[in-house]
């Protein structure tokens, strides 16, 4: 099975036309890997210290089958999570490839976290296995201790390198043999728990089915301009995240096509050009912040570059970024996308089917259904009036199963066959959608999506604070900011020394992205009659500062 979607096909067309049809029994891994005519084909360049590596899809499922029996071997079972808390290296997508062969649920997570943010997530899943890099592993066994559920802690080595230890991935790898019988699953089989950003509270764990990967084809297809045949993929995002991993990783092995990996620590302008000229990539996912450093530190020119297709999302592209990408990058198409966490990407601009209209997110994508309705009263509403944008769910494999042991939030964001995506905007009468703002206050820096909930929850943890509110605020180079507003306890002066302190305290216990860059002290609070924080009002405290 290999959704396509004709190159001649109009969009109307394709609309009309497109019909899910995916098989009873389904397993992502046996589509991504095995079912290739050609195993030898290069699936993945994995960059080390001395150069490039490369891996077949043959030896990519081979790996996968000595993992899939290693974690069989340490007890893990269909059902069961196992976290993989890794970089952009070939362990990676290894380890969830593995767990989808056993029918367990893998959890992508970011180096980036902190203990905190790591703690919370191992104990909501009951995660009982992590798959760690070298450089968070010591945080994760200290986590561990406070997670009873969580036995086992595997370590990853960098690119080319060994772990002397038995708790090694490359141990892993030895204790398993070579062969491996996939387990009976369908397309609904719960297979992957991504975590949210925590906007109004915990972040919530949002599980997909197998079928994930290939519901999201339709979509990957449409921003990559149709065709992904004899193409090389790659992009500087976290592999953590549902945009690198449902955009860049698994689409791309379903057609079997080549991605590009890089064990980047922090991202380098200069060394994304250096790999798209090396290893001749032609499509890529970067987003808008990126792109705006790659803007500022070198001229494409520079480079005797491949690329064909640029996609962009997780934040707006803003007029000067597709101004620079117009003229340094001629011959390059750019797409914008638009997804959450929930429902990866349903919208997208594609200029194989319809012209661009700058500012606009584009048109949903076949296979999907969106819609806009009014906030307050649940109606649908007509073209030109803005309200909150929804996706039909029913018979989408795209998106989400359910809220992760939470019905009652699942409950909340659907009405009928929709699910309420909590971001506001509107669709013209053309059929394209145009985004507003985000309804629950998600801040987005960098391409990342922060919940000032999750900040303010940790802020609050320190003896200084007394109360706290989290935005975001325009930042000429990262979209937003992170801004905390702070009211210190009696016994604490609002002082350089105290921001220094709570920024290092952020960034120890969430992730690098999610510490504020910006604090101010102040000495109240806007607050409902409840004792909520009126966020709004804090913006506008903010605005008149």
């Amino acid at each position: 099975m290999v959704w396509q979607i004709s190159v001649d096909s109009s969009y109307s067309a394709a609309i009309e036309n497109f019909e899910w049809d995916l098989p009873s029994e389904y397993n992502a891994a046996a589509d991504l890997l095995r079912k290739h005519d050609d195993m030898s084909r290069t699936a993945l360049i994995e960059t080390t210290a001395d150069g490039y590596q490369s891996f077949s899809f043959a030896q990519l499922d081979e790996r996968s089958n000595r993992v899939a029996n290693a974690l069989a071997e340490v007890g893990v079972e269909a059902g069961d999570r196992v976290a993989v808390v890794l970089s952009q290296q070939s362990e990676n997508p290894i380890v969830h490839l593995a767990c989808w062969k056993l029918g367990a649920i893998s959890i992508p997570l970011s180096v980036l976290f902190g203990s905190d943010a790591l703690e919370y997530r191992f104990k909501d899943a009951n995660a009982t296995v992590a798959v760690v890099d070298v450089d968070v592993a010591e945080t994760v066994r200290d986590v561990a201790e406070r997670c009873p559920e969580l036995t086992d802690v595997f370590v990853a080595s960098p690119p080319g390198e060994t772990l002397d230890t038995d708790r090694s991935v490359s141990a892993l790898e030895g204790m398993g043999g070579p062969e491996f019988e996939i387990s009976a699953t369908t397309p609904d089989t719960p297979a992957v728990l991504m975590y949210t950003s925590g906007s109004t509270g915990p972040p919530k764990g949002v599980l997909h089915r197998h079928a994930l990967w290939a519901g999201t084809c339709p979509s990957f297809l449409a921003a990559n301009e149709l065709d992904v045949s004899d193409s090389v993929f790659y992009t500087p995002a976290d592999w953590a995240w549902i945009g690198a991993l449902g955009n860049v990783v698994f689409p791309p092995w379903h057609y079997g096509q080549t991605v590009v990996c890089d064990r980047m620590e922090g991202f380098d302008p200069n060394s994304v050009y250096r790999i798209l000229e090396d290893c001749g990539v032609t499509n890529t996912f970067i987003p808008p912040t990126a792109l705006r450093m790659m803007r500022d530190a070198r001229d494409p020119v520079d480079f005797d570059l491949s690329l064909d297709v640029i996609v962009a999302g997780g934040e707006a592209l803003t007029p000067e970024i597709r101004d620079w990408a117009a003229a340094a990058l001629p011959d390059v198409t750019i797409n914008e996308i638009y997804g959450q966490t929930e429902a990866n990407v349903f919208v997208s601009t594609c200029h194989q089917w319809f012209d661009r209209k700058p500012g606009s997110m584009g048109k949903v994508i076949p296979g999907h259904e969106a819609a806009i309705f009014d906030p307050e009263t649940g109606e649908k509403l007509p073209d030109g009036n803005e309200g909150e944008i929804a996706i039909a769910y029913a018979e989408d494999p795209m998106v989400y199963l359910e809220y992760w042991n939470d019905p009652n939030r699942t409950d909340a964001a659907r009405t009928d066959r929709w699910h309420r995506t909590g971001d506001l905007g509107y669709r013209d009468e053309d059929g394209y959608f145009w985004f507003k703002s985000r309804k629950d206050d998600v801040i987005i820096t960098s391409g990342y999506r922060v919940g000032p909930g999750e900040v303010e929850t940790v802020l609050l943890k320190h003896p200084a604070v007394a109360q706290v509110g989290v935005i975001g605020v325009p930042d000429e180079s990262r979209g937003e900011r992170i801004k905390a507003f702070i009211q210190t306890t009696n016994d604490h002066t609002g002082d350089e020394d105290l921001r220094d302190e709570l920024r290092r305290w952020v960034r120890d216990r969430l992730a690098e992205f999610e510490y504020p860059r910006e604090i101010e002290f102040v000495s109240e609070f806007p607050q409902t009659t409840s004792g909520k924080l009126k966020r709004r009002d804090l913006r506008e405290y903010e605005h008149s500062a």
